[in-house]
């Protein structure tokens, strides 16, 4: 492996944060419009807010490009705001970027957003326009963050445009998205061979309250999968979802496609929040199938990296964790998640990152829906805090800032050496 951030040594082990970037912009009655950069004051306050990066020790960052923005119409686009940030990012704080291309959200001209036929074609021109312009800078990139959110949020729950609703909008979603994944990982490479592509998912467990209901645990455990195995050609008539997706709107020549064009994933993104990551179905008072959070102190973390490891045999990140709470109750989750980290490496499972995501306070996701002042929405799950007084400085570090430079300082202790096998790219899951 010629990138040494590839490598599984602690020296070349990635520490990273990352800016919430979540886009959804449409709005209609009812809904607000959902830009993190704006909300937080990022696009005025870039600057101050990466240079927190360089100021905890960060070696790299996740960090988003709004695509409603840079192409503001088909074909045309604005780079300014980019043009100032990405160098800035490499070149003077030093920072090794992953390139966040979709964060949800659609192009106001793309009607209809992932339901619009041109979707797929529409992202990859926009990712192979950004390649061309800062593939000198960039290395690293994430084509869409959270494809099962997406599917979930933008066509189940129907929260998100085009607002379906259903598993057979989910199928629509994903189909899109992934379709939309192979186009632009092919462009990118096109314009850059040795471009690193780091397939983010949110990852979780799942559970059942009593052994009749095990069954609907191990099906949505299977669906936290789909999009891994879609990518990598594994659905396939033996797949136990083909089924499911051909009830729900799937077309075989499509799935066959699909197939056909198969990536190998290089690296394994998973997000997983201790409080919000493992689901427990049951039955309510009411006699009807619902979903809890448990396990909020992150039990079942280290297997399920081991899982996505065994399954896919891929080098892994972490490219999102954090911990909502008290300061204490943060710290606690960064010493356990750090501590898993180093008995996976010690055991062979190649992980070669760490983020806690994200970097300082976010707008919860609810604002969208809701109509309470900005403020009552902000979450903090970062390493700083956003300050109120109006003469003081924007941010407030807390006791995390601290205890993350110990690890970065001193990597080998931190999360130790890991003893990884020379296979660390897979074309298809091992289930």
């Amino acid at each position: 492996m010629s990138n040494p951030v590839l490598e599984t040594n602690a020296k070349n082990f990635l520490w990273a944060s990352g800016i919430e970037d979540t886009f959804v912009p449409q709005t209609k009655v009812g809904h607000r419009a959902l830009d993190e950069y704006e909300l937080m004051g990022h696009y005025e306050h870039w600057r101050d807010d990466l240079a927190l990066l360089r100021e905890c020790k960060m070696q790299g960052v996740r960090w988003g490009v709004p695509w409603y923005r840079v192409e503001p119409a088909p074909g045309e686009f604005d780079w300014r705001w980019t043009d100032q940030v990405l160098p800035y990012i490499v070149e003077e704080l030093g920072i090794t970027p992953i390139i966040d291309l979709m964060h949800y959200g659609c192009p106001f001209w793309l009607r209809r957003e992932f339901a619009n036929d041109q979707y797929a074609t529409a992202v990859s021109h926009y990712a192979e326009a950004f390649a061309r312009r800062y593939h000198h800078l960039i290395k690293f990139y994430t084509p869409l963050n959270e494809p099962l959110v997406n599917a979930l949020m933008c066509g189940k729950r129907g929260v998100w445009p085009p607002y379906w609703k259903g598993d057979s909008g989910y199928v629509r979603v994903m189909l899109q998205i992934v379709r939309g994944v192979i186009n632009t990982v092919e462009k990118i490479k096109q314009v850059d061979p040795s471009a690193v592509i780091v397939q983010v998912e949110a990852t979780g467990l799942n559970r059942a309250v009593r052994h009749d209901l095990e069954i609907l645990a191990i099906e949505d455990q299977r669906r936290g999968y789909l999009f891994y195995d879609l990518i990598t050609g594994a659905v396939n008539a033996e797949h136990p979802l083909y089924g499911w997706l051909l009830r729900n709107g799937a077309a075989i020549p499509a799935l066959e496609e699909v197939q056909a064009r198969r990536l190998p994933i290089e690296v394994l993104g998973m997000n997983f929040y201790p409080q919000w990551s493992t689901q427990q179905v049951y039955i309510d008072k009411k006699g009807r199938l619902s979903y809890r959070a448990i396990e909020h102190e992150g039990e079942g973390f280290a297997s399920l990296i081991e899982d996505y490891y065994h399954r896919y045999q891929v080098p892994i990140m972490i490219t999102e964790t954090s911990a909502f709470g008290a300061d204490a109750v943060r710290s606690r989750w960064l010493a356990q998640s750090v501590a898993t980290v180093k008995q996976l490496r010690e055991k062979g499972v190649p992980v070669i990152g760490y983020t806690w995501f994200p970097l300082f306070t976010m707008v919860d996701w609810r604002y969208r829906l809701g109509r309470r002042p900005i403020e009552r929405y902000y979450i903090d799950l970062g390493l700083y805090k956003r300050q109120q007084e109006p003469n003081a400085s924007r941010w407030q570090a807390t006791s995390l800032v601290d205890q993350m430079q110990r690890y970065i300082q001193n990597p080998e202790a931190a999360i130790g050496h890991c003893l990884a096998p020379s296979q660390l790219t897979s074309e298809s899951p091992n289930p």
